[in-house]
Parts: structure tokens; sequence; C-alpha cells
């Protein structure tokens, strides 16, 4: 099975940052999904351009973050995004987040990310669009 993953790179904006001059806990929930957005374009066919077109939505369903060190203003931020294939309807990722300008590991997270069609009703079964894209890169 092939590795799937993409690198995408942050510059930490002023409205990211806390009282304490740190990038604030929820913004790197942020970062994850520039770094999901950045490989649904690496990847065309499950970006969630992709979805919308198809009428169906992968909301979040499980989302685990650990954070390991800060960033601070103006720093550039390396998020890498890798998909993680499990059985089933459902998206899940693994990411790593570093701090460019040192290499330093700063956060690590996974999440998972569960099909729903146009009434909100949870997919039990691969979408074809999914499964079309499973088969071209894995």
């Amino acid at each position: 099975m092939n590795t799937l993953e993409d690198i995408c790179r942050i510059r930490v904006k002023f409205s990211e940052i806390d009282s304490m001059r740190r990038v604030w806990h929820g913004s790197f929930v942020a970062y994850l999904e520039d770094g999901r957005e950045s490989f649904g374009r690496r990847y065309p066919g499950i970006g969630y351009a992709d979805m919308q077109h198809e009428g169906i939505y992968a909301p979040v369903y499980d989302l685990h973050l650990k954070y390991l060190a800060p960033l601070a203003l103006d720093d550039a931020a390396i998020v890498h995004t890798r998909y993680v294939y499990k059985p089933g309807a459902r998206l899940d990722y693994h990411y790593e987040v570093y701090r460019e300008s040192d290499r330093t590991l700063c956060a690590e997270g996974e999440s998972v990310q569960l099909f729903i069609d146009l009434q909100g009703e949870l997919m039990t079964e691969k979408p074809a669009y999914y499964q079309a894209w499973q088969d071209k890169y894995l």
C-alpha cells in the first residue's frame, strides 16, 4: 500500500496567538484543517470541493492532539499530513506540526472523519467517489 502524504507551510498570524504570545491551542486544530485541505489538492478526489460536488460531507468525528513545543508570531510551521488507511467509510489522518526554523516537533495528532449525506445521515458504506480515489492512489 502506498504512503500518501503532503507537506504544507503556514505562517503564524497575530490572530492565532494567545496572551502568552504563543499559538493558542485551538489554532493548531485549524492547522490540521489546512493540512487536510493541502492533502486534498495534492491527491484530487477527496478534497472538500470534491465532497461538496458529490453531495457528501465528512465531518470530524474524533480528534487527538498532543502539544509538544510552542509556536510564536511569524514562525513558519510545517504541517505534515499522512493518510492512514482503515477499512470502512472513514478518512483517517496522522499529523505532525514542525517549527520550520529548527525542525522542532511542536504538535502531533490524529483525526477521523465519517461520511454523511445531504440529510446528515451517517453513511456506513464507502461513497463511490471515495472507493474510486482509493483504487487510484492505494
